[in-house]
């Protein structure tokens, strides 16, 4: 099958690489534009793009994917379909209507439609989760489903361990959806719930929630976005990981403290063990050695 596959990130750079070996492999793959990224603030491309060269794929790294010369790009391949998968932005017309547009996205809709799936399923505390291959619509990931595969959650996974568990679960999936150009279900009413995108506030733990629910936040936060708590100093402290403290019962809530030689964030419930941080400026160290710093200050 003649393909076009839109895509970006890591998890998207997997799924490429696997189609690329199938029958279905792409003949022009388009990502998101070069982007100056960290505290140096140096232009790196998108992991699809570097999958892309290293694949030799022609690539395209358009300002907008919606614009007519994007837009006459893919047509010019003449794609029997145009796969998406964790591109970015949102697709619209004339595209929708132009290709059958099957795109992956990692949860088991009709549950977590939106941009963060994976963080939302982390946070939740979700026993499990999976990845849906679907038809492509206007409306936030509501298209019919051709095919899911579900997998459990490990429990103490964080978000890019779950990612690299889910990328070949998807890979997979959208190869054998090309194959068989399954019959779509229409997704229920019933189940629907939104990942909205992780916005900045929420990266501040609030001691004022269950420690558990700060341990999840810190594994879906990690390593992309990043957790904080803020110290007696009023310094944000990076948090990298964590644990519901066993047995501890809270001081006063959002107190960051030492116990045992521990690194606790007193919460609403008991308290939060910070297993490895960064402080501001400083690279990720383990809570021990954070504290031995702190001493020595």
């Amino acid at each position: 099958m003649r393909t076009v596959y839109l895509g970006t990130s890591d998890f998207a750079a997997v799924v490429l690489r696997r189609l690329a070996q199938s029958a279905h492999r792409p003949s022009l793959v388009i990502t998101r534009p070069d982007r100056r990224r960290g505290r140096g603030q140096r232009v790196s491309s998108p992991p699809v793009a570097g999958a892309a060269r290293e694949l030799g794929i022609a690539l395209e790294q358009p300002e907008g994917v919606n614009d007519d010369a994007a837009v006459r790009r893919i047509a010019a391949e003449r794609p029997e379909a145009v796969c998406v998968c964790a591109f970015g932005a949102l697709i619209r017309e004339p595209l929708l209507c132009s290709h059958e547009l099957v795109n992956v996205h990692p949860s088991l809709l009709p549950r977590w439609r939106g941009a963060a799936p994976l963080e939302r399923t982390i946070q939740a505390g979700d026993r499990s989760t999976g990845v849906s291959i679907m038809r492509l619509v206007a409306e936030l990931d509501a298209g019919p489903v051709y095919r899911q595969g579900e997998l459990a959650l490990a429990g103490d996974e964080d978000c890019a361990a779950l990612a690299a568990r889910l990328a070949p679960l998807a890979a997979d999936l959208l190869c054998e959806v090309l194959d068989e150009l399954p019959e779509p279900w229409e997704q229920p009413e019933a189940g629907v719930t939104y990942a909205a995108k992780v916005e900045r506030g929420e990266r501040e733990l609030d001691p004022a929630r269950p420690a558990a629910e700060l341990a999840r936040t810190v594994r879906a936060l990690t390593p992309h976005i990043g957790a904080w708590v803020a110290t007696p100093e009023g310094e944000r402290l990076g948090v990298r990981r964590a644990r519901v403290a066993a047995d501890v019962t809270a001081a006063v809530p959002g107190a960051l403290r030492e116990a045992d030689g521990a690194l606790l964030l007193d919460a609403a419930d008991g308290a939060l063990e910070l297993l490895e941080v960064q402080p501001a400026g400083g690279r990720a160290m383990d809570a021990g050695s954070y504290l031995r710093g702190r001493v020595r200050r």
